[in-house]
């Protein structure tokens, strides 16, 4: 059973690894206006697909830290965050966030509706970087 342990905090370990290289990554490619942004479908397709990796790796590493902790299965993805938050690991308001973080992901990733791309751009620029960073530094503290 403590090899299990071991087993799993190395796979928290290595999917922190990757969410922080994500975040790198993205911060390297990103434009630094809208405008920018918006003129360059490479870029723009680019960052896009780091959103939803990066909040993919994020949702990857909340099911790890519930099966670590022996914390209940969600249901939905969304409701992992939920979980963590009652468990005592991240704030309420981190996982609103996250939940919000995982929509857009959904949005991105399955071409739900017309993606708003000021709004991904505001999310890359402002929100992400620091909400994931939060979650991560969370992780890291339990």
């Amino acid at each position: 059973m403590a090899r299990e342990g071991l087993f799993m905090s190395a796979r928290i370990k290595d999917k922190i690894k990757e969410i922080e290289q994500y975040l790198e990554e993205l911060e390297e490619i990103k434009p630094s206006t809208f405008k920018e942004y918006r003129r360059n479908f490479k870029t723009r397709a680019a960052c896009e697909r780091y959103v939803e990796k990066i909040i993919e790796a994020v949702t990857d590493l909340a099911f790890l830290v519930i099966k670590d902790r022996a914390l209940a299965l969600p249901e939905e993805d969304k409701e992992a965050f939920d979980i963590l938050a009652k468990g005592g690991i991240i704030e309420e308001i981190l996982a609103t966030k996250l939940k919000e973080a995982k929509g857009m992901r959904n949005i991105l990733a399955h071409q739900y509706g017309r993606v708003d791309d000021e709004l991904v751009f505001a999310s890359i620029n402002e929100e992400l970087n620091r909400d994931v960073t939060d979650f991560v530094l969370a992780i890291k503290k339990m």
